[in-house]
Parts: C-alpha cells; sequence; structure tokens
C-alpha cells in the first residue's frame, strides 16, 4: 500500500527585460517561441507534439523522457488572459501515470521603465513524495531563457 501524503508550497519568481511588455506576453502566446525558451535540453522528447491553445479555456500539453529515463506529463488548463497583463493557469505533472502535483500559475507582466517586470507566483500541492517542491522552485532557468529568447527578437 501506498503511502499518502500532500506537501504545499508556494514561491515567486521574478525577472526584469529589456523588453516591452507585448513582447514577453507575445513569447508566452507563442507556441513555437514556448518550445524554443521552455526547452530544457536534459530532458529528451517522446515523439509527442507539443500543444498550445492560448486563449482562456484553453490548454497546453507536452511530454517526455526525463534524464534518468522514466517518462512525465504536463497538462495545462488556462483561466484567464488580460493582454500584455496576466495569464492565470493551473497544470498537472504526471511521473509515469501516477499524478505528482497540481498547481496554480499567475504570470504578472508589468511596464518597468523602458523594459518589463515579469512576476511569476506558483502555488503547488505535491503528492505522494512523487515530486519535491523544492526542485519547482528551481525553475529560475526558463525565465532566464526566456531573457536569453527577447534579446535574440530584440529588433523583429
Amino acid at each position: 500500500m501506498t503511502e499518502r501524503s500532500v506537501s504545499h508550497t508556494t514561491f515567486v519568481i521574478e525577472r526584469s527585460y529589456p523588453a516591452h511588455p507585448a513582447k514577453v506576453f507575445g513569447a508566452w502566446a507563442d507556441p513555437a517561441a514556448r518550445e524554443i525558451w521552455m526547452d530544457d535540453p536534459d530532458y529528451k522528447s517522446d515523439g509527442s507534439k507539443y500543444e498550445l491553445d492560448f486563449r482562456a479555456g484553453g490548454h497546453e500539453r507536452f511530454s517526455g523522457i526525463t534524464p534518468e529515463g522514466g517518462t512525465y506529463r504536463y497538462k495545462g488548463l488556462i483561466y484567464d488572459i488580460v493582454p500584455d497583463q496576466r495569464i492565470v493557469y493551473s497544470y498537472e505533472m504526471y511521473a509515469g501515470q501516477d499524478l505528482g502535483s497540481v498547481s496554480l500559475a499567475t504570470v504578472e507582466i508589468v511596464a518597468e521603465g523602458s523594459g518589463t517586470k515579469l512576476t511569476y507566483t506558483e502555488q503547488g500541492a505535491f503528492l505522494d513524495g512523487i515530486e519535491k517542491p523544492e526542485l519547482r522552485q528551481e525553475l529560475g532557468w526558463m525565465f532566464d531563457n526566456l531573457g536569453k529568447y527577447l534579446a535574440s527578437q530584440a529588433g523583429h
């Protein structure tokens, strides 16, 4: 019998980018852009297609193979979009067939000088020890990738 448990965490990641809020928002809304800046080279494709239906009521889905050789799956649901300002969504993470976590994420995009301040807040329920909350808080690399992506698009 599996021992059942739940661990809760809330964390915030902030970044400032030298790009207009519309450019930052656009990088979240464009599936091709997201595939670039969300890519973690340690995780491999399982052959499935990345899906993003970017609208309130829309979804995001992807899956792959972990560095250890296990499978994972992400299923997201978008609740609220305010162009160039806010995105609210939830997502489930699976390890194999086991539900590991359910999170609520809020992305706030605010003009800051000639650039943008992005605040990402995540509230998560981590189930049965399948995922570790402290590892999820290491998402900073993804927001650093977003900055690199935005820099590569400057002038476009």
